[in-house]
């Protein structure tokens, strides 16, 4: 692995900067329909889906929470797909830290039947993954949280461990649960859509620090209460209605390498619903071409040149087939 050029030392606590997000989320509970319990370690649990309704704003509040505190999520309309007119679009005014450093699901928790990718701020203070060696990043702050893809809370023994490797007491934790079926999970997956452009950027080994900025892009799809459909939609919304926009410095040369490559049509896997991929392989995930998960389009701006380079293409009708439209 080369070692990355990353100027880290000024980066700031993705903890501390979310500290106020999670603490207005928590004070507006009632009115975004979420649910707060203590959990018996002395732990917050925030429900976004599971036995409350929670709700689309409340998954883009969630979203910037897992983006570190140093992104901006918006929702609004969009013509590119007509039977799917809303659309989540983000920024990040640091998108290395924000997203890889925060907003990834990276940290894998589990104990007997409980399993969850952890995403989040809280991630980086605890440092157990191999990424945060190449960015030369650990996070400190009085206090973390972290945002699970789980029907159910974390058991008692997770959250000790996590307490562990924070150096933090639980009662300074926050998790907080956003199932896929629910709105609030749907939102925050598909708010993921500059994050995938970020992880396949290091995926490329394209530099890491060539990445001045970045926004993003893609439709809110319908739920499903079927597992396995709403995973296949959140994930297409992504990959065929995701579109990233990516600032670099370096040569056009490799601009425009980078943008032919990111794209998820530059995977072998790419042209059918993710949930048909999914279950081909028999819902083994390491079985997937890694380079599918990235954006449908992409537009690299190489900003010494002020040259941009197109990859890729939006794709109605794989969409559509994905969310179950029928005319």
């Amino acid at each position: 692995m080369n070692e990355s050029k990353l100027d880290t030392g000024n980066w700031p606590s993705v903890n501390a900067l979310t500290a106020p997000l999670v603490a207005n989320l928590l004070a507006n509970a009632k009115s975004l329909r979420l649910s707060v319990e203590k959990h018996p370690s002395g732990a917050t649990i925030i429900d976004a889906g599971i036995k409350v309704a929670g709700g689309l704003e409340a998954g883009r509040l969630i979203t910037e929470i897992c983006m570190g505190g140093l992104g901006r999520v918006s929702l609004h309309s969009n013509p590119s797909f007509p039977h799917w007119p809303w659309q989540l679009s983000v920024h990040s005014c640091n998108p290395i830290l924000s997203c890889l450093g925060s907003q990834y699901a990276g940290w894998s928790l589990a104990h007997e039947k409980f399993f969850s990718l952890g995403s989040g701020p809280g991630r980086a203070m605890a440092g157990r993954e191999e990424l945060y060696k190449e960015l030369n990043y650990k996070d400190q702050a009085e206090s973390a949280c972290l945002v699970l893809e789980s029907e159910k809370a974390p058991p008692q023994e997770v959250i000790e461990k996590i307490a562990r490797d924070t150096g933090l007491s639980p009662d300074k934790l926050t998790f907080i649960l956003t199932p896929t079926r629910s709105l609030a999970g749907a939102v925050q997956i598909v708010g993921r859509v500059l994050e995938v452009a970020m992880h396949k950027i290091h995926t490329l080994h394209f530099p890491l620090e060539n990445v001045v900025d970045g926004m993003a892009s893609a439709p809110v799809p319908p739920p499903s209460p079927d597992f396995l459909t709403g995973m296949g939609r959140t994930n297409d919304a992504i990959l065929f209605g995701g579109h990233a926009h990516v600032f670099v410095t370096g040569s056009d040369d490799d601009a425009a390498k980078l943008a032919k490559e990111l794209p998820s049509s530059a995977s072998r896997d790419y042209g059918r619903p993710f949930a048909e991929v999914f279950k081909s392989v028999n819902m083994d995930f390491y079985k997937i071409d890694p380079m599918l998960f990235s954006p449908a389009a992409v537009t690299v701006t190489a900003v010494e040149s002020g040259k941009s380079f197109t990859g890729g293409k939006l794709d109605a009708a794989l969409l559509d087939q994905s969310f179950g439209y029928s005319a």
